[in-house]
């Protein structure tokens, strides 16, 4: 296994939709129900990927405008064609938003604080987009535990490569974890901050569901197991289907974990 061909890949939009996308749009609704902002909110989308937040703030949330922020072409497109023009999308950055000042009411942003270079940093971006008294929320998978299809997955893989423990995300993203995200959302000046669990269930319906997504490409996992030879995919493969719980059905019942976060401007 060569780990310098491990990244975090994010470029193409229906291969991470498979992977990750559609567990994304299953925790949106119910971070927007936590959330319980208000009709009529003008809001932004910061890494909004293949548009799952934005859809869920569309149908569920009666927005006055939604706006979405993507530095990837691939999902950028992807969005587009999920949307169906329902929402403003532009390409940037969390760290340099291309948007005015206090031009939004909620800001939000679904899987991306783990990526970013510099946390504090995009918070700081994100803030100076927030409308006084709005609101700065998102959520993170807990990596470190509760995600449990890619728990599986690095326990599985570093007992066959031990180098492979260190990229594990539990590993490399402390802010998958409450007391990380509450220190760093009052280190960054914003107030009243909160962070809650909101837990999926992430049912495969057959072992080859749950294996093949693996195969996209997008994101480390995936991008670890691309970086492997035939011979040591297989063995990755068949430690998983020895591993992973399985129902008299077939199917393997998992559970996926996200920890929601939010804080005021004022």
């Amino acid at each position: 296994m060569s780990q310098d061909l491990v990244t975090d890949t994010w470029e193409s939009g229906d291969p991470y939709d498979r992977y990750m996308g559609r567990w994304s749009r299953c925790v949106a609704s119910l971070f927007l129900n936590w959330l319980g902002i208000p009709p009529g909110r003008r809001w932004l989308d910061v890494g909004c990927g293949t548009g799952a937040l934005c859809a869920a703030i569309l149908d569920e949330c009666s927005p006055s405008s939604v706006s979405g922020v993507e530095p990837s072409a691939g999902f950028l497109k992807t969005a587009q064609n999920n949307l169906a023009g329902r929402a403003i999308l532009v390409q940037g950055t969390a760290a340099a938003i291309p948007l005015g000042d206090r031009t939004a009411d909620v800001v939000v942003s679904g899987l991306v604080a783990n990526f970013v270079p510099d946390v504090r940093v995009a918070l700081s971006e994100m803030t100076r987009v927030l409308a006084s008294g709005g609101t700065l929320a998102g959520y993170v998978w807990d990596y470190s535990d509760g995600m449990q299809l890619l728990r599986y997955f690095w326990d599985a893989a570093a007992e066959l490569d031990p180098g492979a423990a260190k990229l594990h995300e539990g590993a490399r993203f402390t802010l998958c974890r409450p007391q990380a995200l509450l220190a760093v959302l009052r280190s960054s000046g914003l107030h009243a901050p909160e962070v809650a669990p909101i837990d999926v269930a992430t049912v495969f319906p057959t072992f080859d569901a749950y294996w093949s997504p693996f195969l996209g490409g997008q994101g480390p996992a995936p991008a670890y197991v691309m970086s492997l030879d035939e011979s040591a995919q297989t063995r990755l493969r068949d430690r998983l289907q020895e591993c992973l719980p399985s129902a008299p059905d077939g199917s393997v019942p998992l559970v996926a974990r996200a920890w929601a976060f939010r804080a005021s401007n004022a």
